[in-house]
C-alpha cells in the first residue's frame, strides 16, 4: 500500500503495484504535507497548511483524533516505532511531540530561529532530528524535550533529515 497526501487536502491509499484507490481521507482545510503510517500499519498521521496534525483509522476512513497546537503551517509528521507518539514540525519555528495515548502535545520543542521543516525518530531511541530554514538540524532528547546537538554547515535552508 502506499500513501499520498496533497494539495487537494485529501490522503489517499493506493494498492500496489496496479495502482488502484484503496481509501480517501478527508478533513483538512489546507494542502497535506506529510503522512505516515503508525507501525501497526492501522492507523496514519498527517500534517497540513491548516496548522493541524490528525490521527486516522484506516478501518473506518476517519479522523479519530484532530491534534491542534501549532500557529502557522504543519510541514510534517511521523511516528515514534513503538507507536505511542507523534512528532510534528512546523512553519512557527517549533517541533512538538505528541502523546497519542493522553491525546496531549508532551514537549514543544523551541530552539530554531525559523520555521522547522522536518521531523524524523531514530527507531527505538529517544532521539529526534530536526531540519531547519535557519540552515541547521538539530539533535533532540524527546523524553526531556531538549536540544542536544547543532549540525551547522548548509549555506540555505534545510529541508529534509532522516536517519539510516
Amino acid at each position: 500500500i502506499v500513501l499520498t497526501g496533497g494539495d487537494d487536502c485529501l490522503w489517499k491509499t493506493w494498492g500496489f503495484p496496479d495502482g488502484n484507490i484503496l481509501l480517501t481521507g478527508e478533513g483538512h482545510t489546507d494542502w497535506l504535507s506529510g503522512c505516515c503510517f503508525r507501525p501497526s500499519g492501522t492507523q496514519l498521521v498527517t500534517s497540513s497548511g491548516d496548522t493541524t496534525v490528525r490521527l486516522w483509522d484506516l478501518s473506518r476512513s476517519g479522523c479519530i483524533l484532530t491534534l491542534r497546537g501549532h500557529s502557522r503551517a504543519v510541514l510534517g509528521c511521523c511516528w515514534h516505532s513503538c507507536g505511542d507518539f507523534v512528532a510534528s514540525a512546523s512553519a512557527d519555528g517549533t517541533s512538538k511531540i505528541w502523546d497519542v495515548n493522553s491525546e496531549r502535545c508532551r514537549y514543544t520543542l523551541h530552539g530554531h530561529k525559523d520555521s522547522v521543516n522536518s521531523i524524523e525518530f531514530l527507531p527505538c531511541s529517544s532521539t529526534a532530528v530536526t531540519s531547519s530554514a535557519d540552515k541547521t538540524l538539530s539533535l533532540w532528547d524527546v523524553r526531556k524535550g531538549l536540544r542536544v546537538y547543532t549540525f551547522q554547515g548548509h549555506m540555505h535552508s534545510c529541508n529534509h533529515a532522516t536517519f539510516n
